[in-house]
């Protein structure tokens, strides 16, 4: 062979022997070696490692580096969940007939790649319902969760529910304060589909949020086939729905929760029914406000002032009543503990921006009754009031007396939340129990207020979670009826009492006081919703690995 035909460049077949990416503009010559790269620029959608290459194995104390590096378990006769073998993902099954929220929360604690895969069941749909649709379906249920005062975690875990039902189990929620978004990624290879919805009004209907739980259950129960028409359907007549309890009855409940407040500490009839005026006109007043288009800070600030002004006016009269008891029990009825235990078991969770701003907005509500209250104060000062702080604070022992102020207080604070009637019970037993705690402790045992508030509440939230899981519903309708009689309206008001008379220190130490209450009260509802999981199933080793939180590192 002739030197002009060694210079020649090889044929196609000759090339390819040495690499298939050489296109034929770039030739090789004989007998030149070329090196293979490590590995390929141009990896395949498929993933294909080509034949021959070693793919070098991160240690065991190392991390996984990227999303498409195999741990060093990994095998690819024996794949593991995380790793979809060629005949799909083998269905891993939490325990069945656990609560849809401890389901869906034990699978949004997982890495999505260690989610166990949908079960294959028979859709409503022939080719099953368009993801936007589900997306939206989702972001709908979820709003009213959260307009509705749930938590944030629980809010998510509905919106998984409802995804996972519908098949789409490669899905992130993110709910924050104000905006619920949820995106879905069909494969690594395809693009994802995002939406979201912003929550602008809110509004306490715990009935509606029970349907919605409802809603829920049925959609993630596998034996129950619910088509989206179907879903959308229920969920419009939901909103459609009028509250369960009509005005004159939730103006009424107020003014009964105020006159029960005031019993709790140590008002006799007069006391009872002087407080109950006194929350019934602000309760008018706010719903007049309300009408008005005006923000719910001033909603607070002028409910809060009628019962501030009709202690006033006794005092003036030289009536021989307790006036601090008619303010602390009309107090009562504007405390927003619904929003706070919300937001201490939002920043308990690990949701701390959704915590924050919960807690920013109960801030507000509580300077609007401070207001209202210290406006009403300074002018009984002026026309010479004599409010003594020390008046209310020698509580008259009378525990059968107390355990029915609390267990109508109860009642009446369901009432305001526009619960089931079916759950008004359960809640009234509830808030019975938690005062009769607190009583024991505080006054037979003599344990601090903060410890005993503390416990009773963590009570509340061990039954309260207890009775939820028993009815496969939401543990708010539980739980926070059955907090009001342990809510700090006397060391409140007593604060606001002594800065409006010039003694700041005294005040501050008071106001201190009735937040370190306020946090007892959802610290121990969360704790006791908490240790209420130990009396359940907690399933698979699955959910145990999944429910380890953040250790601050």
């Amino acid at each position: 062979m002739s030197e002009a035909e060694d210079r020649k460049p090889q044929s196609d077949e000759a090339r390819s022997a040495f690499d298939p990416e050489i296109t034929s503009e770039f030739a090789i010559p004989a007998g030149l070696a070329v090196a293979r790269p490590g590995d390929e620029p141009e990896t395949t959608s498929e993933f294909a490692v080509p034949a021959g290459l070693d793919v070098v194995q991160p240690a065991a104390g190392e991390g996984e580096g990227s999303a498409f590096s195999p741990p060093s378990t990994y095998s690819a006769r024996q794949a593991p969940v995380a790793f979809t073998p060629a005949g799909g993902v083998p269905v891993v099954s939490l325990i069945k007939d656990l609560p849809w929220q401890d389901r869906m929360r034990t699978m949004l604690r997982m890495p999505v790649a260690e989610r166990p895969a949908p079960e294959a069941r028979p859709k409503a749909e022939e080719e099953g319902p368009a993801v936007p649709r589900v997306l939206d379906l989702t972001l709908r249920i979820g709003e009213l969760l959260l307009a509705g005062g749930e938590g944030a975690e629980d809010v998510e875990a509905a919106m998984f529910a409802v995804c996972r039902s519908y098949g789409l189990d490669r899905c992130e929620p993110n709910v924050t304060f104000t905006l619920l978004s949820i995106s879905y990624q069909p494969s690594l290879v395809e693009d994802p589909v995002t939406a979201s919805r912003t929550v602008r009004r809110r509004g306490t209907d715990y009935t509606r949020l029970a349907a919605v739980f409802r809603l829920v259950d049925d959609l993630s129960d596998p034996e129950s086939h619910l088509s989206l028409e179907e879903a959308y359907r229920r969920l419009a007549e939901m909103r459609r729905n009028r509250h369960p309890y009509p005005t004159w009855v939730l103006t009424s409940a107020s003014g009964l929760l105020a006159g029960a407040a005031s019993v709790l500490v140590g008002g006799d009839l007069v006391v009872f029914v002087a407080a109950m005026l006194g929350a019934m006109f602000g309760d008018r007043l706010a719903w007049l406000c309300a009408g008005r288009g005006l923000p719910e800070f001033y909603q607070f600030l002028v409910a809060a002032m009628p019962p501030a002004a009709i202690g006033i006016a006794l005092t003036l009269s030289h009536v021989d009543v307790k006036a601090s008891a008619v303010i602390t029990g009309g107090l009562f009825a504007l405390l927003p503990g619904r929003a706070l235990v919300a937001g201490v078991q939002d920043g308990l969770t690990g949701f701390y921006i959704t915590a924050a701003a919960r807690l920013l907005e109960v801030m507000y509500f509580f300077v609007g009754i401070v207001a209202g209250v210290l406006v009403m104060l300074y002018v009984g000062v002026q026309l010479g009031a004599h409010l003594n702080p020390d008046a209310a604070l020698g509580v008259t022992k009378r525990p059968l007396w107390q355990i029915g102020a609390s267990m109508l207080l109860s009642l009446t604070f369901a009432v305001l939340l526009q619960q089931e009637r079916s759950t008004v019970v359960a809640v009234t037993l509830n808030g019975g129990v938690a005062w009769s705690v607190y009583g024991a402790m505080r006054y037979t045992g003599e344990i601090s207020p903060v410890a005993s508030t503390a416990v009773a509440a963590g009570v509340v939230g061990l039954f309260g979670q207890l009775l939820a899981r028993y009815r496969f519903a939401s543990a708010l309708p539980y739980t926070t009826a059955a907090i009001g009689p342990l809510l700090p309206g006397s060391a409140t008001y007593f604060g606001l009492l002594a800065i409006a008379q010039s003694k700041v220190d005294a005040g501050l130490v008071s106001i201190t006081k009735a937040a370190a209450l306020a946090m007892a009260i959802a610290i121990g509802v969360n704790l006791g919703s908490e240790v209420s999981r130990m009396f359940l199933r907690i399933g698979s080793l699955e959910k145990r690995r999944a429910a380890k939180r953040t250790r601050g590192f």
